[in-house]
């Protein structure tokens, strides 16, 4: 019965209903496109990391994130590769350059060079092409995303970085990084293209075999290269994800952006809950005076906030849905974790309720009697 007094009272007043509605769908929308953008920059920020396909990266000492490592011996491959508990281990060349468009322009691009047959750090998807194109000297992939910023260049161009001749011979898909463009070649032309002496390498990935205790080979890895840092995968990622957000300015940016669509849903509800009671006054005063309790009021006021929510959820997450399409394949960064909806839902009922607090308090209060006059 309650139920169905919350709906007709709900559909007499579609007006402020329509305007509570619209805040929890601003709730929604707002809040989880920052949120999926935030988390597909997160793929952008550790992509070499995330699709690397090691179990533990060897980088300089003191690196707190994949794109500010130094450099380290290569001799360092050979020590790992004798441990029991290490399947295999492969050098990774990376650095700065600069590739020259068809038109004369220049572009910064990340180098990142992987040693064959394995190409471990490598290229992971391919639009086209596949690893196979590495293996000649002077091949380089380009992310189909990137082709217009580097010029449109097409399979068989040859291009030049940092003055090296280079020829594009693959097309990646998704292979884009955060601080610049990625470009894969083989580690040979890697070394010409950054100047990188035969002996260093800018970071080594390894693999452990089956069974293997990883905090036991990581303590042994550990004991062997005390000059160097040792860290697992998953940390590594989180790490280079965390300095950003806090050390740069995306953390506030993204924060703020996303407090205030909360703010602005949250203060929408709160007006248009509160509007509806004292547009009511009169129909709450005479279900008092039939013998309605206080609780039977705050119950019909909770019903509609829930059904206002329920509603704009279901709107939010439609429109939601069509900017995770549209932006799909894009250069626009999105990506929505399956754990997110259903928490950001749960979390948006439990405003609608919070902003149904002060249009509860005044709807208890007020009087039978005022039915009557």
């Amino acid at each position: 019965m309650r139920r169905h007094i919350a709906l007709r009272m709900l559909a007499h007043d579609r007006a402020t209903t329509a305007g509570a509605v619209l805040g929890v769908v601003a709730i929604i929308f707002l809040v989880g496109q920052q949120l999926a953008v935030l988390n597909g920059l997160f793929t952008y920020m550790s992509v070499l990391v995330d699709h690397s396909g090691a179990d533990i990266w060897i980088t300089s000492e003191g690196t707190d994130n994949i794109n500010s490592a130094g450099d380290l011996p290569t001799r360092y491959v050979d020590r790992l590769i004798g441990l029991d508990d290490i399947a295999w281990a492969e050098p990774v060349v990376s650095g700065a350059g600069f590739l020259k468009r068809k038109d004369a322009q220049f572009q910064p691009v990340r180098v990142v060079g992987v040693r064959p047959p394995r190409m471990a750090g490598g290229p992971w998807d391919y639009e086209v092409g596949d690893n196979s194109v590495l293996l000649d000297h002077d091949a380089v992939t380009v992310d189909w995303l990137d082709r217009r910023e580097l010029g449109d260049p097409e399979i068989g161009d040859v291009l030049e970085i940092n003055g090296q001749r280079c020829r594009v011979a693959a097309f990646t898909r998704g292979a884009r990084g955060f601080s610049g463009t990625l470009v894969f070649t083989n580690e040979k032309k890697a070394r010409e293209v950054g100047g990188v002496p035969d002996d260093r390498c800018s970071s080594i990935l390894v693999k452990l075999r089956p069974g293997a205790n990883p905090a036991a080979a990581l303590a042994r890895i550990r004991s062997l290269l005390p000059r160097a840092a040792a860290t697992p995968t998953p940390e590594l990622s989180a790490n280079t994800r965390l300095f950003y957000v806090t050390q740069t300015g995306i953390g506030s940016s993204f924060g703020f952006s996303t407090l205030i669509g909360v703010v602005v849903g949250v203060v929408i509800i709160i007006l248009t809950m509160y509007a509806t009671v004292l547009n009511r006054q009169r129909d709450f005063a005479v279900f008092r005076a039939l013998g309605a309790r206080r609780r039977d009021i705050r119950v019909i006021v909770l019903y509609q906030a829930l059904f206002i929510g329920f509603i704009g959820i279901l709107l939010g997450f439609f429109l939601l849905a069509g900017f995770l399409f549209g932006t799909s394949g894009s250069r626009l960064p999105s990506f929505m974790p399956l754990w997110i909806p259903p928490v950001h839902a749960l979390l948006t009922l439990g405003l609608c309720v919070v902003g149904s607090a002060l249009a509860i308090r005044r709807a208890v209060r007020i009087e039978p009697a005022s039915a009557f006059r």
